[in-house]
């Protein structure tokens, strides 16, 4: 079999290995196929004898891995007129290649470290692989989306991210897959020891929710499964406020906390111009029209900012918090804005050649301070994470001001069939690396209630008008990835792991 692992063919099974490993993730969720696929790139750098071709390997697996596992965001420019659809198809691959740099890097390491020693190269690559997630997560305002722990995701080993995070989980991924090439290469010692370890974080005791001597505050959670075609049409935000009015009254038990998606009023509900105060009054008395006195709604919208109180200079992506009398309680904007989506990289390049960024708009959305927490009488402490926030392990909260859970409206109404359940995915692994609930409101799905463990308590489906009416579950004490450093926890591991690597191969 030597052959398929040279040349071409070993390049065409690299490319099909990264492919195969997509399919770990939501919505196809078959997480045995990640390790099978890491298994076939360890194989392929077997017996590579050039840094190159082991980076070239890692490199092709990082292209099939991000070009299927990334397929949703081709779906985005079929909902704006300024680029022809094609484009997005080809953003894909072209955003592959750039992401597929850091499975090469860590392809690199562990050769170069490992060569023909196996142990060396299983603890080098996962090392590495973890440190290159995070950069990857890091650099250039960062891309954290579906690092290779998130396949744990409807596995025993979810409950590990209390501990370790998401990144820890991707550690003990590469390491499974280690204990099986190891077993392959029969050093049956070395396998049994690293699986052995792999197991016992997939045995950790869970998080124990918090005791509340008092009853839990009920919450209802809108979906009113609107498309992005019709959400900024001329003339639908009438229709748009009549559809979220009804879903609205389905919970009429009070007091409770009324959560509609990202965006969910699409013309301002604050503007800095005073010629707009009779506009957004209107937008604002309109959208409370379902809630009761001691109620509060939770919804997206839009601020405009006015340097000089007459022309829009900027807008940000906000979530409002409004009582009965239609005030604005609080307002976060979001701080982790979306390229492409948000604001134009390098407008002054693109602009010119006719680019555009895919939420509509003349100017880029401004960006806020980053996480804050809010006080919500007779409700608890909420965080607000809009939307693509939620996927940053460790960056959803004030770790000086913890809430007792996470919002997290979003707009996943462009992105396809697969994009939606990789973000729930993702979600689900905040909650538990924080041990806070996880409320997420979207309009087309997938919207969902998420405990502190990770589960799934409640969820409206795709493409399904609907409403849920329950209590918000109750926080955890705290967890060890909280409390103790966040994703210093998995870097510090894969650091050690590094370094036992290059001890052994100094040796």
């Amino acid at each position: 079999m030597t052959p398929w692992r040279e040349g071409g063919r070993g390049a065409l099974v690299a490319l099909a290995a990264g492919s195969l490993s997509a399919t770990a993730f939501a919505p196809l969720g078959l997480w045995p196929m990640m390790p099978l696929a890491l298994l076939l790139l360890v194989w392929l750098l077997d017996p590579v004898t050039k840094l190159k071709r082991a980076a070239l390997l890692g490199w092709l697996f990082g292209m099939g891995h991000f070009t299927v596992g990334l397929n949703w965001i081709a779906t985005a420019w079929t909902y704006q007129a300024a680029m022809p659809a094609w484009v997005g198809w080809a953003a894909v691959p072209i955003l592959s290649i750039y992401l597929a740099v850091y499975p090469a890097i860590a392809a690199a390491l562990a050769w170069k470290l490992g060569r023909d020693k196996p142990l060396i190269t299983v603890l080098a690559l996962a090392g590495g692989w973890v440190n290159t997630e995070w950069l990857r997560g890091t650099m250039l305002t960062g891309f954290a989306w579906n690092p290779i722990g998130a396949a744990f995701v409807d596995t025993p080993w979810l409950g590990a991210a209390s501990a370790v995070g998401t990144y820890g989980l991707s550690l003990l991924m590469v390491l499974l897959v280690g204990a099986i090439w190891l077993a392959i290469k029969r050093q049956q010692l070395s396998s049994f020891v690293i699986l052995a370890v792999v197991a016992g974080f997939a045995l950790l005791p869970e998080p124990q929710p918090a005791a509340t001597a008092d009853e839990p505050p009920r919450i209802t959670v809108v979906q009113p499964n609107i498309d992005q075609a019709d959400k900024w049409r001329p003339g639908f935000a009438a229709e748009a406020a009549r559809i979220l009015d009804e879903l609205s009254r389905t919970g009429q038990q009070s007091p409770r906390l009324l959560f509609w998606p990202e965006a969910a009023v699409v013309r301002p509900l604050d503007d800095q111009r005073p010629a707009a105060d009779l506009s957004t009054r209107f937008e604002r008395a309109r959208a409370v029209q379902p809630i009761n006195p001691g109620d509060l709604l939770v919804t997206g919208g839009i601020a405009l900012q006015s340097d000089d109180r007459q022309s829009v200079d900027a807008a940000t992506n906000s979530v409002f918090i409004l009582g009965r009398d239609a005030e604005i309680e609080a307002r976060y904007d979001k701080a982790h804005l979306l390229p492409w989506g948000e604001y134009l990289p390098m407008r002054g390049l693109l602009e010119p050649l006719g680019l555009a960024r895919l939420a509509p708009g003349a100017f880029d959305f401004s960006a806020g301070p980053g996480p804050m927490t809010y006080e919500l009488p007779g409700f608890g402490k909420m965080g607000v994470q809009v939307c693509y926030e939620i996927v940053f392990p460790g960056q959803v909260i004030d770790p000086d001001n913890r809430p007792d859970f996470i919002f997290n409206p979003s707009n996943d109404a462009w992105f396809g069939a697969w994009g939606p359940p990789q973000h729930l995915a993702q979600a689900r692994l905040r909650a538990v690396e924080e041990g806070l609930p996880v409320i997420r409101s979207t309009p087309t799905g997938i919207s969902a209630v998420i405990d502190s463990k990770g589960a799934v308590l409640d969820s409206i489906a795709w493409r399904q008008a609907g409403a849920i009416d329950t209590v918000l579950p109750a926080a955890t004490h705290g967890t060890v990835f909280a409390d103790y450093g966040r994703n210093l926890i998995p870097l510090l591991l894969a650091l050690m792991l590094m370094a036992v690597a290059l001890v052994r191969r100094a040796r």
